[in-house]
């Protein structure tokens, strides 16, 4: 399933894509994200003056709901007590139509999380409980 763009074709739908933390868990319930909200992708100046990618104050939001899977929350923890080691790079993988054949991949770079975040239980109505990760990262790439 690893792979780059594909090229040609019709539009693919937004709602096929998998999430890899590089733990080859994508495809269980943990990795099984509902929704992934992308940071607006600027260019501002770089250091010389000319054009540089903006990456000050871009994050990443993942939202899944709550299968009883602790790794996020960990993650977090880890980054919250200062023991985490460098940021991880992860992959968003937009799939084709198959859902196997991966369109386009995102890689973020040096992530790490910086707030979590649960939806509030109500009694009252019957919707899935979800969890919310921000990242940040310092860098991507589109292949």
């Amino acid at each position: 399933m690893e792979g780059g763009a594909t090229s040609g074709g019709r539009p693919v739908l937004g709602s096929n894509f998998l999430v890899d933390f590089g733990n080859g868990k994508s495809r269980q319930s943990s990795g099984g994200f509902a929704e992934v909200i992308f940071p607006e992708f600027r260019i501002g100046p770089g250091e010389d003056g000319h054009p540089a990618p903006s990456g000050a104050g871009n994050t990443l939001i993942l939202k899944r709901g709550v299968c009883g899977a602790l790794d996020l929350y960990a993650w977090w923890d880890k980054a919250r007590s200062g023991k985490t080691a460098r940021g991880k790079s992860i992959k968003v993988m937009l799939l084709g139509q198959d859902q196997q054949t991966v369109v386009l991949t995102w890689t973020f770079h040096k992530v790490r999380p910086v707030a979590l975040s649960y939806t509030p239980l109500r009694a009252q109505e019957n919707e899935v409980a979800m969890e919310t990760i921000e990242l940040a990262f310092e860098g991507f790439e589109v292949s």
